[in-house]
């Protein structure tokens, strides 16, 4: 196997990943009030008992789960906007096969993923607390720029060597 072909390989599993990272984190933005009534239920939460008598990851949980019960039950239409959200997520995860299929030609798109990753830090630590999100969960949030950048920074990596490998001619 030569240098391109291990490059193209390397490319590829590195860019599925992401894109089916991409994918989950939108198919599970769509049942948002299911998914956070099944993890309550596994961390042991009463939905019938004030969220504010749970402490830590436990009461965040119950209060965002209280949250949405609240709001989907007074105003379904919020719904919608988590749904765009997924939407959105499965829509990137789509722009990402143009690098799948010609990474030199497309590495544009890597390079945008990575500014959108840079782009999660500052938001969650200047919106998170002024929508209310705790300090560890601004972490984690935090986590899928910092995550998403490195994965994306070495597609890009691996792409710029195959151009390079292209123009040498080295097969």
């Amino acid at each position: 196997m030569g240098r391109q072909d291990e490059l193209k390989r390397k490319i590829r599993y590195v860019l599925v990943f992401f894109i089916v990272c991409l994918v989950m984190s939108g198919l599970t933005a769509f049942p948002l009030r299911a998914e956070l009534d099944w993890l309550g239920s596994l961390l042991g939460i009463d939905t019938g008992v004030d969220p504010s008598t749970y402490s830590g990851l436990k009461g965040w949980i119950a209060t965002v789960g209280a949250g949405l019960r609240d709001a989907y039950a007074r105003y379904p239409f919020l719904a919608y906007g988590t749904d765009w959200l997924a939407f959105a997520h499965l829509v990137i995860a789509v722009a990402f096969i143009g690098p799948l299929r010609e990474p030199v030609r497309n590495v544009w798109v890597v390079t945008f993923g990575m500014v959108a990753s840079a782009g999660v830090i500052p938001l969650a630590l200047i919106a998170g607390p002024l929508r209310g999100i705790p300090f560890y969960w601004r972490l984690i949030d935090c986590s899928f720029g910092v995550f998403g950048f490195i994965i994306l920074w070495l597609a890009r990596r691996y792409i710029t060597e195959l151009a390079a490998t292209e123009q040498l001619g080295d097969v």
